[in-house]
């Protein structure tokens, strides 16, 4: 009797041991070190904080009524799939009854 070779299985065992080399090869690979001035960095942000805060001064803010505001209770619910395609088979169907 002889014995037959397993080639796509050695193949296979080969090819996950390339590509867990190269993965581990990308992991360990160091982004390279570059020259960073970082005085000239501070004075970029030192003028950007400038700049915003002028801008905050012409924002308008808008009053709601707080009578007419009701706190709902935050609750931790977890829908299940048959609700979720319900709720969007709803939303299709009151669309097409708003487009016809």
């Amino acid at each position: 009797m002889t014995v037959t070779r397993l080639e796509r299985k050695g193949r296979r065992n080969k090819n996950v041991a390339k590509s867990r080399v190269l993965t581990i090869k990308k992991l360990n690979a160091t982004p390279t070190i570059k020259n960073v001035d970082i005085e000239e960095i501070k004075a970029e942000f030192a003028k950007q904080k400038k700049k915003p805060a002028a801008k905050k001064a012409e924002a308008k803010t808008v009053e709601v009524p707080k009578e007419g505001m009701k706190a709902k209770p935050k609750t931790m619910t977890k829908t299940s799939k048959k609700e979720k395609s319900t709720a969007a088979a709803t939303a299709k169907k009151k669309v097409k009854t708003e487009e016809s």
